[in-house]
C-alpha cells in the first residue's frame, strides 16, 4: 500500500492505494512545520488520519507539504510520520515539488501554487532548478488566499471599501473589527483565517474595488515571481483553489503580461497518483 499526501496550511489531501484495491481519498487539517511543532504534527496525524486508515500495512508514504523546503522541517515531518506509521518508507518534500511533479510530470515547465499561500518554481522535468522565495503572507505570498484576505480586511478597516460592501461583509461574516484584529495578531494560523475570507471577494467579484484587489495581487504574483523564470520558453501551470476559482482573472493578467498558461488544477492529487504510478490500481 502507498500513501500520498498533498498538504497546505489549511488542509491535507491523502490518497491510499495498493495492488488490486480501489484508491481511498481522505482529508485532514493542514500540516505546516513552520507553524506547528513535531509533537503537534504527530498528534494531528494520530488523531485525524490514523482512525480513517485500514489495517493494511503501508509500505511507503510520499508527503508533499507547505513549509517542507528546509532539511530541519523535512526531518520534523518525517519523524512524526515514522513515529505514527512505523516500518514504512517515508519521503517528505515540499508542496512545490509535488505541484511540479503533478503539473509537469517529466517535462520542463513552470509550476505554481495559488492556495492559502502561493509559491512558484522552474522545473527541469526532474527537479526544481529555480525558486523565488514566497516569503509568507506578511512579506510575500502574492496572489494567495491569505493575501487576498489581508488586503480585503485592510481596506475594510481603513474605510477604503464602499459602505454597502463593508456592511455586507460584517453581516455575512459575523465579524467585528476587534475580532478581526484578535484573529490576525493574537490567534494561531492567521493565514488560514485570512484565506477563509477570500470567498467573500469571489462572491462579490462584480464590485470594482474587490476585483481590483484580485487583479493587483495576481499581477504582483506574476511580475514578482513567475517573470523571474524563463516564462517566454515554458508554459506556466497552476494548482490551488485560488488559481482554480479565479481562473478567468489569472488568465486575463497572464495574457496581458505575455505569459502562456498551461493547465490549471484545483488539486494536484490525481496527477500525483499518476506520477507515482498509482493509476494502475484504479
Amino acid at each position: 500500500m502507498i500513501l500520498i499526501a498533498d498538504s497546505g496550511s489549511t488542509k491535507t489531501d491523502w490518497c491510499l492505494a495498493g495492488p488490486g484495491k480501489p484508491f481511498t481519498r481522505l482529508q485532514t487539517k493542514g500540516i505546516n512545520p513552520f507553524y506547528q511543532t513535531e509533537e503537534e504534527i504527530t498528534k494531528e496525524i494520530e488523531k485525524e488520519l490514523i482512525p480513517q486508515l485500514p489495517q493494511d500495512k503501508i509500505d511507503a508514504v510520499f508527503f508533499y507539504g507547505a513549509g517542507c523546503a528546509f532539511p530541519d522541517k523535512i526531518a520534523m515531518v518525517q519523524q512524526a510520520i515514522e513515529r505514527i506509521i512505523p516500518g514504512s518508507r517515508v519521503e517528505v518534500g515540499s508542496d512545490l515539488l509535488g505541484a511540479a511533479r503533478a503539473l509537469c510530470g517529466t517535462t520542463p515547465g513552470i509550476a505554481c501554487i495559488m492556495g492559502t499561500g502561493s509559491n512558484s518554481c522552474q522545473y527541469d522535468g526532474t527537479q526544481i532548478v529555480k525558486n523565488v522565495s514566497p516569503l509568507g503572507f506578511i512579506l510575500g505570498d502574492e496572489g494567495s488566499g491569505a493575501v487576498l484576505g489581508k488586503l480585503l480586511v485592510a481596506d475594510l478597516l481603513k474605510g477604503c471599501l464602499p459602505k454597502h460592501i463593508r456592511d455586507l461583509f460584517y453581516q455575512q461574516s459575523g465579524l467585528t473589527p476587534a475580532v478581526i484584529m484578535d484573529r490576525v495578531y493574537k490567534q494561531s494560523f492567521p493565514n488560514r483565517f485570512l484565506a477563509g475570507l477570500s470567498p467573500f471577494i469571489l462572491q462579490h467579484l462584480q464590485e470594482p474595488t474587490l476585483k481590483k484587489i484580485v487583479y493587483t495581487s495576481f499581477r504582483d504574483f506574476f511580475t514578482r515571481n513567475v517573470m523571474q523564470y524563463d516564462y517566454s520558453t515554458y508554459p506556466v501551470h497552476l494548482t490551488g483553489s485560488i488559481a482554480f476559482y479565479y481562473k478567468e482573472i489569472v488568465e486575463e493578467v497572464a495574457n496581458e503580461l505575455g505569459i502562456t498558461i498551461g493547465h490549471i488544477e484545483k488539486s494536484p492529487m490525481l496527477l500525483l497518483m499518476a506520477y507515482h504510478k498509482l493509476s494502475i490500481y484504479w
